[in-house]
């Protein structure tokens, strides 16, 4: 394991498993959506949410948001190469070429992750062809105690 960061995140991330699906939800055991889960672990290294988000509707990056989540990660993380991506680590994803990535999770292993999709609790899964082809970024929590 890659820092005391890294495998913090996984242990905390791990223990979401089984929460339920529920949009724009952030509670562990209670319900939360893939942007809640990595809020969730967020909130677990550094005490607080980076920042709040707008409500959004499922079908929010159909819509003419842009990068918003590309551009969160940007603003609060450590971008790194896909390929370097380790367990710990944030992978984002986009559902169809050209459209905002909506989608995020933890990677687990080396062809795995720990992630919250609609009508699926929050489940550790295998990153097959299909999600490697939708990756659309990768990013590293920040160490602890910095601004």
């Amino acid at each position: 394991m890659r820092s005391d960061v890294s495998s913090q995140a996984l242990v905390e991330a791990r223990s979401w498993i089984g929460t339920p699906y529920r949009h724009q939800a952030s509670a562990k055991g209670a319900g939360a959506d893939c942007l809640g889960l990595v809020r969730g672990v967020w909130r677990s290294l550094y005490g607080e949410d980076a920042q709040t988000p707008q409500p959004y509707s499922p079908d929010w990056a159909e819509q003419g948001e842009g990068e918003a989540l590309l551009g969160a990660a940007r603003r609060w993380m450590i971008e790194i190469p896909a390929a370097a991506a380790e367990p710990g680590d944030v992978l984002l994803f986009r559902f169809s070429p050209g459209v905002p990535a909506k989608h995020c999770a933890l990677q687990s292993g080396a062809e795995r992750m720990i992630h919250a999709w609609q009508g699926h609790a929050v489940c550790e899964t295998a990153i097959g062809p299909w999600w490697r082809r939708r990756c659309a970024g990768a990013f590293r929590f920040p160490p602890q105690g910095e601004d």
